[in-house]
């Protein structure tokens, strides 16, 4: 048990380490981005505290927008359906995008919402995501900016969920098998 989070089997990247992550991926979007504005278009729920510890951390002009995609549904695996439960509220033709993700793991829901917004016609489109899953990949996307890749196991907190909970651990943990109810 960690900090009191019974669910978590065991850290696998702790406070310090996210830190140290967002830092260096910032640094990489204002290096990039010099003299340029972003939009950076969030994915609901998972990426909110990944993207407001990076946009804290960002100096070049930018908007936020966000958007829920999904095609988990409660379950631990996705179900290979990709439902657009929000759209963004902007245009973003002739813009520079930069999808912000909390992880990737099939890259069927990253592939429909960057079909979707390159359809758009932003001046550049670019993902941002703390965590890759490369083992569980169906569909192959490009990571522009990444903090990690991570072994093909249940991770939690940071955002990341199982069921809606365990959004709040301040680390990423992997799941305790016996938590799981698919």
């Amino acid at each position: 048990m960690y900090k009191g989070y019974k669910e978590v089997g065991r850290v696998l990247i702790d406070e310090d380490e996210l830190a140290s992550m967002t830092d260096r991926l910032a640094q990489e979007i204002n290096r990039d981005y010099s003299g340029k504005e972003v939009v950076f278009v969030g994915l609901l729920k998972g990426s909110f505290i990944f993207m407001s510890d990076l946009i804290k951390k960002i100096t070049i002009p930018c908007s936020v927008d966000f958007m829920i995609a999904s095609s988990y549904g409660g379950r631990t695996f996705s179900s290979g359906e990709v439902n657009i439960k929000k759209d963004i509220g902007q245009d973003i033709k002739g813009k520079n995008v930069i999808i912000v993700e909390d992880i990737i793991d099939s890259g069927i829901t990253l592939s429909a919402v960057l079909a979707v917004l390159e359809g758009r016609q932003p001046e550049s489109l670019k993902l941002c995501s703390l965590l890759s899953k490369p083992a569980r990949r169906q569909k192959e996307v490009r990571i522009d900016y990444l903090g990690t890749e991570i072994p093909d196991e249940f991770v939690i907190g940071y955002g990341l969920d199982y069921d809606e909970k365990y959004r709040n651990i301040p680390f990423v943990g992997i799941l305790d098998p016996k938590y799981i109810h698919d």
